[in-house]
């Protein structure tokens, strides 16, 4: 993958694409709302400043292949709306972690899983990952049925994995395998 950009990856509905400076603004609205962050392993946002700072951490992972993380913004008007993202990449291993934010004003439009299905295609065909890892606070009860959804397997309940915001939070750990996702095709 070229490091000084992302792949722009197409739906129907919305395009998966760099987050750049004019997208801050669209960064903050979503990650700064604590229903988006109630499950997250990092508090809300707490101003448009702390916004920029993550479009630059964003910006400079992508560039040095630590991390991918796209824009998901709608194609109608390019608008930034949530958020993909590969991490903790083990090419060596085939394997990376999937993460995703969406902006509560787009909730349960099937925008995410439409942007998933891309993502996971991408990641087993142009990547080559064997594997994808996902964690998920056992009461996010709407990501779990969006990993779900997407062919995702419970492998395991993690204890007090995450203290975020002064509350103590497990997770359920997901996995993924390409040869299982190419036979629910």
């Amino acid at each position: 993958m070229d490091s000084k950009t992302l792949p722009v990856i197409s739906t129907s509905r919305v395009v998966l694409r760099w987050i750049s400076e004019d997208d801050i603004d669209a960064l903050y609205e979503i990650f700064s709302d604590p229903q988006v962050m109630r499950y997250w392993s990092t508090p809300p946002l707490a101003n448009r400043e702390a916004a920029a700072k993550l479009q630059s951490e964003i910006a400079a992972g992508n560039e040095s292949n630590a991390m991918f993380k796209w824009g998901m913004a709608l194609r109608e008007n390019n608008r930034v709306i949530g958020t993909t993202t590969l991490f903790n990449l083990s090419l060596d291993n085939g394997r990376a972690e999937l993460g995703y934010a969406l902006g509560r004003a787009h909730w349960g439009k099937g925008y995410m899983h439409e942007a998933l299905q891309a993502l996971l295609a991408h990641a087993f065909e142009t990547m080559r990952l064997r594997r994808l890892e996902a964690d998920v606070d056992p009461r996010n009860a709407a990501s779990i049925r969006t990993l779900e959804r997407l062919g995702f397997q419970r492998e395991g309940f993690l204890r007090e994995r995450w203290h975020v915001n002064g509350e103590i939070q497990d997770a359920i750990f997901y996995g993924l395998l390409r040869r299982d996702w190419r036979n629910m095709g």
